[in-house]
């Protein structure tokens, strides 16, 4: 193993991946955790600066959720897809309603500053933001509309699997109307503030650092959500586990797991849209990752993330609830816009890293082996650089 000296410690710091939150279009209005696989607190403060970018498509879809319990018990012994449900009105057949048609690439750009504020302490301040686009070429080369078309048609997926090519390539049609009476509406080219987030991280100092190259830190979290559609406070807590494994030849391999608990809305500065019922989102993360120095205390490194987080809505409502959709229109997935909402959003993350002493670059790409198309596909870069001492 190289030395100490050479060694870019001031900045490999175990698993210090950019942020692959993804650019679920209910998430990206909530302060979600970022996960946390460092060994100890960075030497310097830190700058960091993020873009990502992903293609979200959710055919339209109506939802209707009884409120009769016995008409639930009726509906609940029907698999979803049998399920009818005939709405008069309020008083002869009371049910809340719900709409939703998501066909956008979602850019997400974020700053941040990483500051040690002790010893075994450290201050992370991040701020996001974001824009919903077309994803026409060459901003969205990889997340456009046509590329993932495609790749249905030549190599996966079968030919428009999901109606894209059937509704339109590259257009932007994102409108939610939630179950209170709310319409969440943007436009090709809106931007937004998302919000503010503070997280503390706390490193204990352990017998298991040196004895087994084993580090462990814990979090707190405080989001301040800014958009128009979702003014509240969330906050949170995570814990994160990584151990290292010192091998020959100037690698490197560490294998890490982390979970962190956000509570939503814990706080509504105003009336907000119903961004999903659960209440809280909980999510398990674990991340491989192989490193190989250089002699000049650089490093190049490949790394592997899965993460998976809690559905947004209550799980006992997909037994009741019936959908409405063009299902004899496109070949599959027209019931997403909903039925992803009672699921948990599970995704795999492939990253490379290049490190010297003095900055650290990464990219990587995002899949959603389930295709629950929230996002279908996404693609991230970061760089971090230290600024203060």
């Amino acid at each position: 193993m190289i030395s100490q000296e050479k060694d870019s410690l001031s900045f490999k710091n175990g698993i210090d991946n950019p942020s692959i939150l993804t650019t679920h279009h209910f998430g990206i209005f909530s302060s979600r955790i970022s996960t946390n696989f460092k060994y100890n607190p960075p030497k310097k403060t830190t700058f960091s600066i993020n873009t990502v970018s992903g293609n979200n498509f959710h055919p339209f879809v109506e939802a209707y959720f009884p409120r009769d319990p016995e008409v639930r018990q009726q509906l609940s012994d029907l698999i979803w897809y049998d399920r009818s449900f005939s709405f008069v009105d309020q008083e002869t057949t009371p049910a809340d309603y719900m709409n939703i048609v998501i066909d956008a690439v979602i850019k997400e750009f974020r700053i941040g500053l990483n500051i040690p504020v002790a010893k075994n302490h450290e201050l992370a301040i991040n701020l996001r933001s974001y824009l919903i686009t077309k994803g026409t070429y060459p901003f969205s080369l990889f997340t456009s509309d046509e590329t993932i078309e495609w790749v249905h048609s030549n190599i996966a997926g079968g030919e428009d699997p999901y109606g894209r090519r059937y509704y339109g390539l590259n257009q932007v049609n994102f409108e939610y109307f939630d179950r209170n009476g709310n319409t969440l509406k943007l436009e090709n080219n809106d931007f937004f503030i998302g919000g503010i987030e503070l997280s503390h991280f706390y490193y204990p100092t352990l017998s298991i650092n040196e004895s087994k190259n084993i580090f462990i830190n814990f979090g707190s979290h405080l989001g301040i959500n800014t958009s128009k559609f979702n003014n509240s406070l969330d906050v949170g807590i995570s814990a994160n586990a990584i151990k290292t494994f010192r091998l020959k030849n100037n690698y490197e391999f560490n294998v890490a797991v982390g979970t962190n608990l956000l509570r939503k809305n814990l706080i509504n500065f105003k009336e907000v849209i119903d961004l999903g019922n659960n209440k809280y989102l909980a999510t398990l993360e674990s991340n491989l990752e192989i490193t190989k120095y250089t002699s000049r205390g650089n490093f190049n490194a490949f790394g592997i993330n899965y993460q998976i987080q809690s559905r947004y809505n209550r799980k006992e409502e997909a037994d009741y609830y019936t959908l409405i959709g063009k299902w004899q229109e496109i070949n599959g997935g027209w019931q997403h816009g909903v039925t992803t909402l009672y699921k948990a959003q599970s995704n795999w993350s492939f990253i490379y890293t290049y490190g010297t002493p003095k900055l650290q670059f990464s990219i990587y790409i995002k899949q959603d082996f389930l295709v629950n198309n929230a996002p279908d596909f996404q693609t991230g870069a970061g760089l971090k650089l230290p600024i203060l001492n």
